[in-house]
């Protein structure tokens, strides 16, 4: 095939990410796709896969993705006639410690909300489903029977088939040299043999991806990362039908292959690669054989299968894999390129996630939104900081040592840090501050009484800063606290049309007078909530907009994609200002004191943007509260924050920073939501209990608004609610199995505990195809399975503190 003059879509990558997309843009959307691949399909890091196949995560979306891979593989050999090697042998995943059966507990309890069905099964099952496997450490296993694995070359070559059946090209010994760029777009992608033009380009480059974004200064975060694994001669008693084993206590895992076993693991000191560019005609190629690196493995494997020690070794792998600073994948839209999309980083997982993969990033190639919330793998999750390739190698290598460890509640990371800090980093760390990390940003999570070390004690139960927590809850509810949230993400829209393009994306009104702060949402053409924001009228020409700290490159996009060509300038100025918010019932008296400015009600209602003086520093503030109290978040130049902070805690004795976890929990109370949990792009505002925020009863236009018409009057297949459990000892962590009349009805999105009512707390959807009626809700008895067991809970549909709103409107 001669090298075309253009095509529609270029994908780049032939390993199964890159096939499998092509495969779904060729199949679902007849696009003209021509896919290129620098050496043979495959030929990356695709071929050398073990090819375990799981489908359990945390997040139901992208457990959704990684059902579709089980199902896409199950009937390719049939479209295709190229066999995929697909066997569905389930998996058995082991435990050893209590922590690690109470983490199952949990993710048996996960996989029932999402729709599957894993079973806790005892050592004595396990034993006779694996007879050469020594149990004898074991509490017990998860089953999970439509695990499975595959040949990850075989299905790889059966998807690049399947594509071509359905019209796109895929070109072999092609490389991609740079791209010409028009601004911020891309126009023709260069190669080694000639210029092709195109509309969109999907990078799939696997660990080439990082490179191949960089021509087009886009930034793919991942680390290639050296992983082991053996093939043993035949072992005699082995099953071909043997279930795969993950064995995380032991950090191995397990497959049968060819009567002989498949076994690695994930050590914890791994072995990064280069952190600069892939050496050249690196196709099929390995790193030599390194027992004395795998011997860690070796040991625990033949610990667990005494068989192994008597077995020879055929072969062992050790190749390169692409891994990311979070363990999550990445897909998405380059925020850096108009018409740059992403497949990359699949941290081990590519042969799991690869059919789903390639569907999900089809679909958002050519509808130009993700088909259901893929915010845990979307590249907007990273900012700038990850363009430092020594930081991502190192937090790379953290998320790969904890690939097998116990997945602890609220666990932080630790390397790279401390990195971004706000100006009162170390007056927090005086005070007993232990921070958490968000987005490289250091924010204190709680503060530590004197005499108590400043540090996170893990478990799966109550943790160390429970009741330290607790009375900075109570301080606040009492009070009043400061809460340092300088790392919120702020912009700037500003100019002629700037009312008039926020509108035009904005659910609710925020072309509001001067000095109004308005709560919203950004909606997508489905309706779904892709962000949730508050917007301050500054000026005529000026809004001020301020959004969480993770959200901070996904937020910035979504509303730079949606804005006009003329008539706006908008700006990142995240780290121009500084925020503290003050919160409480005596937080006005406070700022009373130290403002040069009248703070009455009367002079600053709720929803007031204003600005006034505090210390003979020029302040932002706004009257808005995501605690339930009397409050104001106080924006000023970050420089000054210090002057600030230090005026208002020398005014009030009683007044006490506070951290994060209290702010989680005083929300909780309130019943308010936190966007890619309680609130998502697969959520209505109409289904999150938010339909008071949006302007249907005006004619103004804005991104959503046909689908939420449509939606408007019909019943309610699902409905946010509150939950509360009595049982003291009772930990909600998230994805809790909602039941009514003893019949599972939807899960939780984020639970915790609420200390002014004394009970633990939880949100989710409750779903009944027949709608969710007030009747419906009300004559249900309801209970949560949390790790594995029933517990009786109640049902709210109000705020649980202050119902009404009076305190923050006092």
């Amino acid at each position: 095939m001669s090298l075309p003059t253009h095509a529609q879509i270029i994908v780049i990558g032939g390993g199964i990410i890159g096939c499998s997309t092509a495969y779904h843009l060729a199949r679902d959307h007849k696009a003209d796709v021509l896919l290129l691949e620098q050496g043979k399909i495959t030929s990356g890091s695709t071929w050398h896969a073990a090819g375990l196949v799981g489908q359990l995560r945390s997040s139901a979306s992208i457990t959704r993705v990684l059902k579709y891979s089980v199902d896409l593989y199950k009937g390719l050999a049939a479209e295709t006639g190229l066999d995929t090697g697909w066997k569905m042998t389930g998996c058995l995943r082991l435990a050893t410690t209590p922590d690690r059966w109470t983490e199952f507990r949990r993710l048996a309890t996960t996989a029932r909300s999402f729709g599957m069905e894993m079973e806790l099964i005892g050592p004595d099952e396990v034993k006779r489903m694996w007879p050469l496997m020594d149990t004898s450490d074991l509490i017990g296993a998860s089953w999970l029977p439509t695990d499975g694995q595959a040949s990850p070359s075989d299905i790889t070559q059966s998807l690049a088939k399947g594509a071509r059946m359905h019209g796109a090209r895929i070109m072999e010994g092609v490389t991609v040299t740079g791209f010409v760029m028009d601004g911020q777009r891309i126009t023709h992608v260069e190669t080694d043999q000639g210029v092709i033009a195109c509309e969109k380009v999907v990078n799939c480059g696997g660990m080439w991806a990082r490179e191949l974004g960089a021509m087009a200064g886009v930034c793919v975060p991942l680390h290639p990362v050296k992983h082991q694994y053996i093939i043993t001669e035949k072992i005699a008693g082995l099953s071909p039908d043997a279930a795969t084993l993950r064995d995380p206590d032991r950090r191995t895992y397990f497959k049968e292959e060819v009567g002989g076993l498949v076994m690695g693991g994930y050590e914890p000191n791994p072995q990064g690669w280069v952190t600069g560019d892939i050496p050249k005609n690196w196709e099929f190629r390995l790193f030599d054989d390194d027992f004395d690196h795998f011997d860690q493995h070796l040991e625990q494997a033949i610990a667990r299968i005494p068989a192994l020690e008597k077995v020879g070794v055929k072969q062992m792998i050790n190749g390169a894999e692409s891994f990311t600073p979070d363990g999550n994948f990445i897909l998405g839209p380059a925020p850096e390129c108009a018409n740059m999309y992403v497949g990359a980083g699949f941290n081990a997982f590519g042969i799991a996630s690869g059919g789903g993969a390639g569907w999900v990033l089809a679909e958002w190639v050519m509808r130009g939104e993700a088909p259901l919330d893929l915010w845990a793998v979307d590249i907007r999750r990273f900012s700038g900081l990850h363009r430092d390739r020594d930081w991502v190698a190192e937090r790379t290598l953290e998320a790969y040592g904890k690939h097998y460890t116990v997945a602890f509640p609220h666990e932080e990371y630790l390397s790279g840090r401390p990195r971004l800090v706000s100006p009162l980093y170390d007056r927090l760390a005086a005070a007993g501050a232990v921070f958490g990390s968000k987005l490289g940003w250091e924010r204190p999570n709680w503060f530590a009484a004197a005499g108590v070390v400043a540090q996170d004690v893990y478990s799966m139960g109550r943790q160390n800063w429970f009741d330290a927590v607790g009375a900075e809850h109570a301080h606040v509810r009492a009070h009043a606290g400061l809460f340092d949230q300088s790392s919120f993400a702020k912009y700037e829209l500003s100019g002629p049309r700037a009312a008039e393009a926020l509108e035009a994306i904005c659910a609710n009104r925020v072309a509001r007078e001067v000095g109004r702060l308005t709560y919203t949402q950004l909606l997508n053409s489905r309706g779904g909530i892709e962000a949730d924001l508050t917007v301050a009228r500054m000026a005529e020409d000026l809004f001020y907009i301020v959004t969480g700290t993770g959200f901070r490159t996904h937020d910035f996009g979504w509303i730079a994609d949606h804005l006009p060509g003329d008539g706006v300038v908008f700006r990142d100025v995240t780290e121009d200002w500084g925020t503290l918010s003050l919160m409480g019932p005596h937080a006005r008296d406070i700022l009373g004191r130290v403002a040069a400015q009248d703070v009455s009600d009367a002079a600053l209602p709720f929803g007031s943007a204003r600005l006034i003086t505090l210390a003979g520093v020029p302040v932002r503030a706004l009257r808005v509260t995501y605690v339930g109290e009397l409050g104001w978040e106080l924006h000023c130049p970050i420089a000054q924050l210090g002057v600030v902070y230090d005026a208002l805690m020398a005014t009030d004795t009683d007044l006490r920073p506070v951290g994060y976890r209290a702010l989680e929990s005083l929300r909780l109370e309130k019943g308010y939501r936190a966007w890619s949990s309680d609130i998502t792009p697969n959520d209505t505002p109409f289904e999150a209990g938010l339909g008071w925020a949006v302007k249907l009863k005006g004619n103004t236009p804005f991104l959503g608004r046909v689908a939420l018409e449509a939606a408007q009057g019909q019943p309610l297949a699902k409905m946010f609610a509150g939950f509360t459990v009595d049982a003291p000892g009772a930990v909600l962590v998230g994805r809790e199995t909602i039941l009514r009349d003893g019949v599972p009805v939807g899960y939780l999105t984020s639970g915790g505990y609420g200390y002014t009512i004394g009970k633990s707390i939880g949100y989710g959807y409750v779903r009944n195809a027949a709608g969710v009626t007030a009747e419906w809700l009300r004559d249900g008895r309801y209970a949560l399975v949390i790790a594995g067991e029933e517990t009786a809970a109640e049902l709210t549909l109000r705020p649980l503190v202050d119902p009404e709103g009076l305190r923050i409107r006092c």
